[in-house]
């Protein structure tokens, strides 16, 4: 239980980065310091909606870590993927990506595979970690107006006239932070990548025949499309469409044109009706709820942090999917809670918490910029080829999972709850 003399910490952000980084900040807290923390989130009720997430095996390891992988399976959240199937639309299977391990049961000790798991059932497993830590409370239908930051505190307003102080606040409010546009570093916006995901669920009947065990990455000549099961019930398939979509211009223009499920469903079939592979269509003419999600990007290098203000995830570094995108963040949370749980056990020196703020980024700046680059390879494979782009495009991807397997499955096994930090 956090005394008064323990740090305060404030939290911008209900969504995943935020919570995850409450459970972290707790966990990783010295004996009789753990903090008390606020988790102010802008919706009037945490957002339990949006698509389906591929869960990595050290994605996984970190949801164990911090209690709440026990609960999703518990509640049967997800399905186990042992690998992902990668297939030209036009003509077949052509690749692998496996997560099983050298004995069938996974990477790493203990083994992980991996998850495919929508991200309302993620958060839902989350939230009931959070509620068994007092020390956690989190406020809904909070908008911030105005950060005022000190030499010994930072003080939200928000817009009804209430006001939130804390010794330290964690912007991790994703890609359109009001932390980062109103106080770390407002001139760094967010910029359309280009790409948009489209994305729905197919209810299907159980005769109903698929050509993946879990998860397939069906590339087209106008995008990528994945379909998932996403339970164990298998009696719903996510479907997903990655692909080249012009700037809207505005955020409302965004929302009006991603709200018309019609148009969006036949986008993806202009795009993937010619397709070899029989369930495709059926299964766009299935889904249901589809919404259209433009993918923005900030740039590679920018502002993470004042004296007592640290952004994480998607605030700090939003990039394109590049199917790790969920374990950045977790890795995000668990490393920060560390940095500071090390300067607290060294007593505060001077009271300086951008100690633990710079060892953290000396920690993370380097994978984070490997992951973007990384992130910029998934625009231009998903972007509109012909017929000869398409044709490299699909002869390169099943050399590229072989040549990239051993890093790939090394950052798999790494547990950054226990690597040395350097601090």
């Amino acid at each position: 239980m956090a005394s008064s003399d323990n740090l305060k910490v404030i939290i911008l952000g209900g969504g995943i980065a935020g919570l995850t980084t409450a459970l972290a900040l707790t966990k990783f807290a010295p004996a009789g310091k753990v903090p008390t923390i606020n988790i102010y989130e802008i919706r009037p009720e945490p957002a339990t909606i949006g698509g389906a997430v591929n869960l990595t095996p050290n994605a996984l390891r970190m949801l164990d870590a911090l209690g709440a992988l026990p609960i999703i399976r518990e509640r049967d959240y997800g399905h186990d993927i042992d690998y992902l199937e990668i297939f030209d639309a036009h003509s077949g299977k052509i690749a692998e990506s496996s997560f099983r391990g050298p004995e069938g049961k996974g990477v790493g000790t203990p083994p992980y595979k991996a998850l495919r798991i929508t991200r309302g059932d993620a958060l839902k497993g989350v939230l009931a970690a959070i509620e068994a830590q007092p020390n956690i409370t989190m406020t809904c239908g909070k908008r911030t107006i105005k950060i005022d930051e000190t030499a010994d505190s930072v003080t939200l307003t928000f817009e009804d006239g209430e006001t939130a102080t804390g010794d330290l606040l964690m912007g991790c409010d994703g890609i359109h932070s009001v932390t980062r546009l109103k106080h770390v570093e407002p001139e760094r916006k967010a910029t359309y990548s280009g790409v948009s995901n489209a994305f729905g669920f197919a209810p299907i009947p159980k005769d109903f025949k698929v050509h993946f065990q879990c998860t397939a990455i069906n590339f087209a000549r106008r995008g990528m499309l994945l379909t998932s099961f996403h339970s164990s019930a298998r009696d719903s398939v996510y479907v997903g469409g990655l692909m080249q979509v012009a700037d809207i211009g505005s955020r409302d223009g965004w929302k009006a044109v991603g709200g018309d499920a019609e148009a969006t469903r036949k986008q993806l079939l202009e795009r993937f009706g010619d397709t070899k592979i029989e369930c495709i269509v059926p299964l766009i003419e299935k889904a249901q709820d589809f919404f259209l999600w433009p993918v923005f990007t900030l740039s590679k290098e920018g502002k993470w942090s004042t004296n007592r203000v640290m952004l994480l995830g998607d605030a700090a570094h939003a990039m394109p999917p590049q199917g790790e995108s969920t374990g950045i963040v977790f890795e995000d949370t668990v490393l920060f809670a560390r940095c500071l749980t090390r300067w607290i056990e060294k007593g505060q020196p001077g009271g300086n918490m951008k100690e633990a703020f710079d060892a953290y980024e000396k920690l993370r700046r380097d994978r984070i910029g490997v992951a973007f680059e990384e992130s910029k390879n998934v625009v231009s494979t998903v972007s509109d080829a012909g017929w000869f782009g398409h044709f490299m495009k699909t002869t390169i991807v099943p050399w590229y999972l072989w040549f990239t397997h051993s890093y790939r499955e090394k950052h798999f096994i790494e547990d950054v709850t226990k690597v040395d930090i350097g601090y």
